[in-house]
C-alpha cells in the first residue's frame, strides 16, 4: 500500500475517533484493512475509539453547560429585571437538563412555604402557583435537609408526608420523576430549583451538578433581589427620614421667627394685633384672640371689630381644658380646630382661636401657638402693670382731690394735668358702690371707660369717677350699664350735684358717701340714684343701719304687721295720706276710693299707730318712716 492510501486509511480512522463515523462503518472497516490491522487490533481500536467518544460527548456536554454557565454568571453580573432573569435562568436549566417540566419555588421564611414561582414546560395553572405548606412533599424535604434529592416515581414517594393539592397538581402535569437541589445562602434556604419528566427517568450525578450549579445562581438572583429590596427600603426610609428632617427643620426655623417676632411685640409694645398678624401669617390661618368673656381683641386677617365669635361648647370644654394644662388642645370643630387659653399661673385672660387651615400643622406648630398665648398673657400682664400704675397714681390724686386738708391739696393743678385733665373743669363726682373684691376690676374699667372725661380711684371704700364739664349727661348711665356687664353683677351708682368750684368737691364728696351708707343700711346695691333724693334721711341716719331700720319697724311696724296677718294694704293708704298732705280728700282721690272708705281706714290706722299719730311730731315720723320704707323696698 503507498502512502496516499496509508494518510486516507488514518484520516478515515481519525475520523471515527473524534465521533465523525462510528465504528462498524464500512469506511472505518476498509481502512482498518488498509493498515493491515488484524482481529485483535480492530476490537483493541474499537474499544479506544468508544472510550474517545464518551469522553468527547462529555467534554462537549460539559462545555455547553459551562457556556451556559457563563452566560448567566454575565447576567447576574448586569442584574437588572430579577423576574427576568429568574425566567431565562429556568428556561436554560429546562434546555440543559432536557427534562419535560422545570421549575423554581421560592421560599416565604415568614410561612414557611415554598411557592412557585417560575416554570418551563408546565402547561397547567395549578402547577404553576403550587404553594407547598411546610413539612410537605419532596419540596419541603429538599429545604429541610439542604441537599439535593430525586425520586423515581413520586406517586411512590415516601420519605415524607403527602399532601392532597400538591399530588394533584403534579398527577395534572403528569409528572413522574423529580430531581430537586436547594437554593442556599449562608445556610439559609432561599428556595428550591426543580427539574422533572413525564416518565420515569434515573438522573446522573452529572446532571444533579448541572442543576446544582444553576440553582447556586437562582440563589445569587434572589439574594441579590432581597439585597436591593433592602437597599431599596433603606433607601426610601432614607429620603423619608430626611423629608421629614427637612419639614422639620423647616417649621422649626418658621417657628424661631415666630418667636422672635412674638417676643419682639412684647419688647416694643406691638400688642395683641402683631401677636394675631404674626401667627396667622406663619399658620395660613385665621388667629383671633378673645379676653376672658369671649370679646375679640384682636384678629387676623379680619380686624377684630368685624368679628363676631360664637363658641360652640366643644371649643368652650377645649378652652377650659387647656387652661388646666397649659397646652394646645385640638377640637372636632371645623371652624376652630386649635384653642389654647392665654393663662398665667392660676389666672386667666382669654384664648386664641386657630381657624381650619390647608397646611397641617404639626408639635412644633402647635408649640408655637402656646408661645403666642404665653405671649399674650405677656402682653396682658403688662398692660394691668402699666394700668395699675396708672391706677394707683390717680387714686392718689383722686383721694387728695376729695380731702379738705390743704396740706393734701397742694400741686393739685399740676398733678391733675399730668392725666391729661383740667382742675377747673372738674365739678361732678360719681361714688360707685360695688362689692370689695371687685373694686380693683371697676376701678380699672371705669378710668378705661371714662377716658379723658375725668379721673377715676378708689377711695373711703367706694370707686369714686370725678368727671369734668364736658362728660355727656348719659355718661354715668352709660358707665353703670358698662360695668354691669363687666362685673356680672349689682352696681350702684351715686351721683352729687355740680361743684361751684374744686375746693367743693370734698364736700360733694361726703354728701354722696353718706348716701352711700345710707342705701346701704336699706339693702339697696343696684341702682343709679342722685344725692339730693336721700340728703335728709342721710343727714338723720348717717351710718347707724340697725337704728335706722329699728326705727322704720318701731313707727310703721304694726301697720305692716296687720296688713300681712289680714291681707289688708293699709301702708298704701298711709303712704298716700302723707304724701298728699295729711288730706282724707286728697287720699281718697289719689287712690280713686270714696272719702268715707279713706276715713275708715284712717280710723283703723290710729288704733294701730295712736290717738296722737296725726300730731306735728308724730306725723314727721311716720312721714319719714314711710319714705324710708319705700326707699328700702325699692
Amino acid at each position: 500500500m503507498d502512502s496516499l492510501e496509508s494518510g486516507d486509511a488514518l484520516g478515515i480512522l481519525a475520523d471515527a475517533m473524534v465521533g465523525e463515523l462510528t465504528v462498524d462503518s464500512a469506511a472505518v472497516r476498509d481502512a482498518l484493512d488498509r493498515v493491515a490491522a488484524g482481529p485483535a487490533d480492530r476490537a483493541a481500536f474499537a474499544e479506544k475509539v468508544r472510550r474517545h467518544q464518551v469522553e468527547l460527548s462529555r467534554l462537549r456536554r460539559r462545555e455547553r453547560e459551562l457556556g451556559v454557565l457563563f452566560s448567566s454568571a454575565r447576567e447576574l453580573a448586569e442584574l437588572r429585571d430579577i423576574d427576568a432573569l429568574l425566567g431565562r435562568l429556568v428556561s436554560r436549566a429546562h434546555e440543559m437538563m432536557g427534562t419535560d417540566v422545570t421549575y423554581l419555588s421560592e421560599f416565604d421564611p415568614s410561612t414557611r412555604e415554598l411557592n412557585v414561582r417560575k416554570t418551563a414546560g408546565s402547561v397547567t395553572p395549578q402547577f404553576q402557583h403550587l404553594r407547598v405548606p411546610p413539612g410537605m412533599g419532596l419540596a419541603s424535604q429538599i429545604a429541610d435537609s439542604r441537599a439535593a434529592q430525586w425520586v423515581l416515581r413520586y406517586k411512590d414517594y415516601a420519605e415524607g408526608p403527602h399532601e392532597e393539592l400538591i399530588d394533584d397538581a403534579v398527577a395534572a402535569e403528569g409528572i413522574v420523576s423529580i430531581l430537586g437541589v436547594p437554593m442556599l445562602s449562608d445556610g439559609h434556604v432561599l428556595g428550591v430549583l426543580f427539574a422533572a419528566t413525564r416518565q420515569e427517568y434515573a438522573f446522573t450525578p452529572d446532571e444533579i451538578a448541572v442543576l446544582s450549579a444553576l440553582a447556586d445562581h437562582a440563589s445569587v438572583v434572589l439574594q441579590t433581589a432581597s439585597t436591593l429590596e433592602q437597599v431599596r427600603r433603606s433607601e426610601d426610609e432614607a429620603r423619608t427620614a430626611l423629608d421629614r428632617l427637612t419639614d422639620y427643620l423647616q417649621v422649626r426655623d418658621r417657628s424661631t421667627v415666630v418667636h422672635q417676632e412674638l417676643i419682639e411685640a412684647v419688647l416694643v409694645g406691638g400688642g395683641f394685633e402683631q401677636v394675631a398678624g404674626t401667627l396667622s401669617t406663619a399658620l395660613g390661618r385665621t388667629v383671633t384672640i378673645v379676653d376672658r368673656d369671649l370679646h375679640p381683641v384682636a384678629s387676623h386677617p379680619t380686624p377684630a371689630g368685624q368679628v363676631s365669635v360664637q363658641l360652640p361648647p366643644v371649643v368652650l370644654d377645649a378652652i377650659t381644658t387647656s387652661r388646666t394644662t397649659g397646652r394646645c388642645v385640638r377640637v372636632d370643630d371645623p371652624v376652630t380646630p386649635i384653642v389654647a387659653a392665654v393663662i398665667a399661673g392660676e389666672l386667666y385672660f382669654g384664648a386664641v382661636l386657630v381657624g381650619s387651615g390647608d397646611i397641617e400643622l404639626g408639635p412644633v406648630d402647635e408649640r408655637t401657638i402656646e408661645r403666642a398665648a404665653q405671649v399674650g398673657a405677656l402682653l396682658v400682664l403688662q398692660q394691668n402693670a402699666v394700668a395699675d400704675t396708672d391706677l394707683r397714681a390717680r387714686v392718689e390724686l383722686v383721694a387728695d382731690l376729695l380731702d379738705p386738708a390743704p396740706e393734701r391739696r397742694r400741686d393739685l393743678e399740676r398733678r391733675v394735668r399730668a392725666q391729661r385733665v383740667t382742675l377747673a373743669a372738674l365739678d361732678t363726682i360719681v361714688l360707685i358702690s360695688v362689692p370689695a373684691e371687685n373694686r380693683a376690676t371697676a376701678a380699672r374699667a371705669a378710668s378705661a371707660f371714662v377716658g379723658g372725661h375725668g379721673l377715676v380711684g378708689e377711695h373711703a371704700g367706694v370707686v369714686v369717677a370725678v368727671l369734668t364739664t364736658t362728660a355727656p349727661p348719659e355718661l354715668v348711665a352709660e358707665l353703670r350699664n358698662y360695668l354691669r356687664e363687666t362685673l356680672h353683677g349689682p352696681v350702684l351708682a351715686i351721683t352729687t350735684p355740680r361743684a361751684e368750684s374744686p375746693d367743693t368737691l370734698p364736700a360733694r364728696f361726703e354728701s354722696g358717701l353718706r348716701t352711700a351708707r345710707l342705701l346701704a343700711a336699706l339693702d339697696t346695691t343696684d341702682a343709679a340714684v342722685s344725692t339730693d333724693a336721700y340728703l335728709p334721711y342721710a343727714l338723720l341716719f348717717d351710718t347707724d343701719a340697725r337704728t335706722l331700720n329699728a326705727f322704720i319697724d318701731e313707727t310703721i311696724g304694726p301697720v305692716r304687721a296687720y296688713d300681712d296677718s289680714k291681707g289688708t294694704d293699709l301702708l298704701a293708704t298711709l303712704r298716700a295720706f302723707v304724701r298728699n298732705e295729711g288730706s282724707p280728700t286728697k287720699t281718697a282721690r289719689a287712690l280713686n276710693y270714696h272719702t268715707n272708705t279713706i276715713l275708715q281706714r284712717l280710723h283703723r290706722l290710729e288704733m294701730l299707730l295712736g290717738p296722737e299719730w296725726r300730731s306735728d311730731e308724730h306725723l314727721f315720723r311716720i312721714s319719714a318712716a314711710v319714705r324710708l320704707d319705700e326707699l328700702r323696698g325699692q
